[in-house]
């Protein structure tokens, strides 16, 4: 692919100058419209060594409104980052609804240096790319425009680059051994970019390859490039904000007769003598797993949903009742914030992941999309309909990396949750628990049974399946949820 390349197209400088004049006007117009109209842009530049990605991004910027945008120069992870998978350090990185996040190289850098180092094998290396393929088709299905450059040049032209700036005082800095090394391997380089482009570029995340052995020619393209990807953003925008509020509406669920909870066995309860016999056996096991996995930096993710008042608060609390409180966290979800709301619904979890040797307990989830965002009309239904696979490959990356993942959802039947409502209405130390919209969703069970069908039969899988708990009695319900994380652990060890 890319030896049929022409480098050698060019622009005169008189003709460069007259065609930024109105390259650089149109950019800040769509820049404004794009913000006005809410579209997130993510740009990625990637390229061999004095390509050019630097300059490139320089010009782009000065067009450009400053508060509108953030240049990321990514490095390899550093050691810290390691600790996660490596997908999350650019989660935290994507830009809010209406800015624009510039990549001077992206999460293609490590993957390729990786690929050329002969680290990666076929498996991780095929793997990498159905990972990236799924982040990037979120974030478009989302509304983000993603357009990544490959800025090109020829051996011979890296050669006479480095050497330019070899002998410049204020450059020489840059070019060292690795830099030289990679110059050697300039063909391996390439056949592993040739790949990576051959297997990720998308119509709506394509891999532009600009020629860019003339600077101003190279710049040109990639302003171009930039003008007509926002110019049919903002026309797909219009034509989506047209019908968008026809669609927003709750969905028509249909109850079902028979469910997968509709056929629990909602009677199953434990004395308060073997509750209190299994607990701390079970509290003691969970806190010699906690030290196992710190030292062998097993990070595990605990999701908590149900039904209101099926005892989440009371079930968290025996899972970290005997835990070393430095080696795990709690995360209470509730509704998004504005600055939440500015980004793609599983960016506010990505930043909560744990570290490696970590384990976080998540207080209800990304399972809200599926849930009562559907339910209540909050999302447009193709949005919930593919948060099912978004969740399933959000999931497998975690996964991938080796996380334990351990889904439960509490489930009680209508009887006892009126009675635990008329408990708390009853006794004041309890009363800030119930609250009018708890009686409001009580209305709406038979939607929510449908929905939290559909939910577990999506997204249950072999990497992240979801475990059932029978919580009429919460004694049972404690002790089947310690077993069960115990037993991920042990497993996962």
């Amino acid at each position: 692919m890319l030896e049929m390349i022409d480098l050698k197209k060019k622009l005169s400088k008189p003709q460069f100058k007259k065609t930024m004049v109105e390259l650089e006007r149109r950019i800040n117009e769509l820049q404004r419209a794009c913000k006005d109209a809410g579209i997130p842009t993510i740009l990625v530049f990637e390229g061999l060594e004095a390509a050019g990605k630097g300059t490139c991004i320089n010009r782009l910027m000065q067009p450009l409104d400053p508060r509108g945008f953030k240049v990321n120069p990514i490095h390899p992870p550093t050691e810290l980052e390691k600790f996660w998978p490596s997908l999350v350090r650019f989660w935290k990185l994507l830009p809010a609804r209406g800015r624009l996040a510039i990549f001077d190289h992206s999460w293609y850098e490590e993957l390729m240096a990786a690929r050329v180092r002969g680290e990666a094998t076929q498996t991780k290396w095929q793997r990498a790319f159905e990972e990236i393929l799924a982040f990037e088709r979120q974030q478009a299905d989302d509304g983000s425009v993603i357009v990544k450059f490959w800025m090109h040049i020829s051996k011979k032209e890296q050669a006479r680059r480095f050497k330019e700036m070899d002998a410049n005082k204020a450059l020489k800095w840059k070019i060292g051994k690795q830099e030289w090394k990679q110059h050697d391997d300039y063909g391996r380089h390439l056949k592993a970019a040739e790949e990576m482009m051959e297997r990720t570029s998308t119509a709506r995340a394509p891999w532009i390859i600009v020629e860019s052995h003339d600077r101003r020619f190279a710049t040109v393209k990639v302003f171009e490039t930039l003008i007509s990807t926002w110019e049919a953003a903002l026309e797909t925008s219009r034509l989506r904000s047209k019908t968008a509020e026809a669609k927003k509406s709750p969905d028509k669920l249909v109850p079902r007769n028979v469910t997968v909870l509709s056929k629990l066995d909602m009677t199953q309860k434990l004395s308060r003598a073997e509750y209190e016999r299994q607990v701390d056996k079970l509290q003691d096991r969970l806190r010699e797993l906690e030290h196992v996995i710190y030292s062998k930096r097993v990070p595990v993710v605990i999701c908590y949903e149900g039904c209101d008042a099926a005892g989440k608060g009371g079930n968290i609390k025996r899972i970290v009742g005997n835990l070393d409180p430095r080696g795990f966290e709690v995360i209470p979800i509730a509704a998004p914030t504005k600055e939440e709301l500015a980004h793609h619904y599983l960016w506010r979890f990505a930043n909560c992941m744990p570290k490696a040797g970590h384990i976080t307990i998540f207080d209800r989830t990304w399972y809200g999309r599926v849930m009562v965002e559907r339910i209540e009309g909050f999302c447009e239904p193709s949005a919930w309909q593919r948060a099912y696979r978004e969740i399933n490959e959000f999931e497998a990356h975690l996964a991938g990396y080796g996380t334990v993942i351990v889904k439960f959802w509490l489930h009680i039947d209508q009887a006892e949750q009126l009675r635990r409502f008329k408990e708390r209405q009853r006794l004041k130390w309890k009363q800030w628990k119930l609250t009018d919209e708890d009686w409001r969703n009580r209305k709406k069970w038979p939607q929510y049974e449908a929905a939290i069908n559909d939910m577990l039969a999506n997204t249950s899988t072999s990497y992240a399946p979801w475990t059932i708990i029978e919580a009429n009695d919460k004694l049972f319900a404690r002790i089947k949820a310690l077993r069960t994380v115990v037993d991920a652990i042990e497993k996962k060890l």
